[in-house]
């Protein structure tokens, strides 16, 4: 029958067995959860614990052992109510908002006078497609690139036209 001795190896794996019921329960300590947290390269540098691990490796993220995570929350925003009510509480004049309405029609139809006007000047230089060649087009390229840039501003203006039309629409 072999004897047992008392070495150093024998002697460690004894204690290691002893005390490792103790120590399981720290690598949970250690993980938090159980879930890696990885730092995200970025314009904005992103914390997170809910990608895997391709999605992180394919972001080029790395985990962050051990090191202390803060998460700050942002202030809550206030209640629109109040605001509302105090909105209610100032009321205007009848007569000042007539007043205010007529101002802003005579500016909106100004506006549209203005806007006519510069519509006019642009379709006249461009001349059904065909607008007149400047001495800074020899090339032709040029040339076709202004005669687009003369149709854009056309389909623009007849856009603001429209839209200036609306709103005096609203307001009759």
């Amino acid at each position: 029958m072999p004897t047992l001795r008392s070495t150093p190896a024998l002697l460690a794996l004894s204690v290691t067995a002893a005390l490792l019921p103790a120590l399981a329960p720290l690598p949970a300590l250690a993980q938090d959860g159980g879930k890696p947290v990885y730092r995200c390269p970025g314009p904005p540098v992103l914390y997170t614990d809910t990608l895997s691990l391709q999605e992180a490796r394919a972001r080029g993220c790395r985990t962050i052992d051990a090191a202390p995570v803060t998460v700050i929350s942002s202030p809550r925003p206030r209640p629109a109510a109040a605001a509302a009510s105090r909105a209610s509480d100032a009321r205007v004049d009848p007569a000042a908002q007539r007043s205010r309405d007529n101002e802003a029609r005579k500016i909106l139809s100004d506006e549209l006078q203005s806007e006519q006007s510069k519509l006019d000047a642009l379709r006249q230089e461009y001349n059904n497609g065909q607008p007149e060649r400047l001495g800074s087009e020899r090339n032709y390229q040029r040339y076709l690139d202004r005669v687009a840039e003369l149709k854009a501003a056309i389909e623009r203006k007849q856009a603001d036209i429209e839209s200036i039309k609306r709103e005096l629409a609203k307001m009759q």
